[in-house]
């Protein structure tokens, strides 16, 4: 028997991760047979930041053993990925440390934890946005405990806006139209949206009567996030820009604008 053993270990465990910011992944750690099989971070989609708005998402971590996990002793925390000069920056764990806790068969459970990021506190500046790690930790009836880390990332992004507007509007067929609008993104350090320089952001027209839209041009950004292009009317149709995204800006469309040719 070695549960005090292990459930000393486990909280010690839990103890270094509440109070110190890795700078790099740290190397598993695990006592017995028990395993963390799946750790989804907010559904599996991105975490996505504007300026103020507090988001508040979930980590559900799956663990098995035979003895069965110990309810509520499963246990994640959010850090980001160390930066190329072997920083690291961020640092959240949930404020209910038990979670909710589903029993899916003797030997599995599933604890998801609900966790908040304010864009003012947690990103610290905007070098923290892009990849985040996970390090998750759980104990079994037994006592077998694990430590992983990381157990799975997550992408922690600057929410962006696109717009468009097109003139002159209506027009007539076959003259020149010009279409313009910005990129922006928001600052995680003046806790405004600024432009985004220098990226590729599409031209797309939807024919009026269809429903698919189609890339006329591709338009790189100037060094304050602004777009201007030309081009000839020849349907009635939806204009709108439309940007794929990076690895630290999500993806983003423009709304729409209507052009009618006489």
């Amino acid at each position: 028997m070695h549960h005090r053993t292990a459930v000393a270990g486990f909280a010690g465990a839990l103890a270094l991760s509440a109070l110190v910011i890795p700078g790099a992944a740290q190397a598993d750690e695990v006592s017995g047979d028990i395993r963390i099989t799946k750790v989804v971070v907010n559904g599996g989609k991105d975490i996505v930041l504007g300026t103020t708005d507090v988001k508040t998402f979930t980590i559900a971590v799956t663990a098995t053993d035979d003895s069965g996990i110990l309810v509520g002793r499963t246990f994640p925390v959010l850090w980001r990925t160390a930066l190329p000069n072997g920083d690291s920056y961020g640092l959240l764990m949930p404020d209910d440390i038990v979670g909710k806790c589903v029993r899916q068969s003797f030997t599995t459970t599933t604890c998801t934890y609900t966790m908040e990021m304010n864009p003012r506190i947690h990103p610290q500046d905007n070098t923290t946005a892009g990849t985040w790690n996970v390090r998750a930790s759980a104990l079994a009836n037994d006592g077998d405990y694990i430590t992983k880390d990381p157990a799975a990332t997550a992408k922690v992004l600057r929410n962006s806006r696109l717009t468009v507007h097109v003139s002159p509007e209506p027009v007539k067929k076959n003259k020149t139209i010009t279409v313009t609008g910005a990129l922006t993104r928001a600052s995680w350090q003046t806790y405004k949206y600024e432009g985004y320089a220098k990226q590729p952001v599409q031209l797309q027209f939807k024919k009026k009567g269809t429903s698919t839209y189609k890339t006329l041009k591709t338009i790189t950004t100037d060094s304050k996030g602004n777009l201007r292009t030309t081009m000839k009317a020849t349907a009635d149709g939806y204009f709108r820009y439309s940007f794929a995204g990076t690895s630290t800006t999500p993806a983003v469309a423009s709304t729409a604008v209507y052009v009618g040719v006489k």
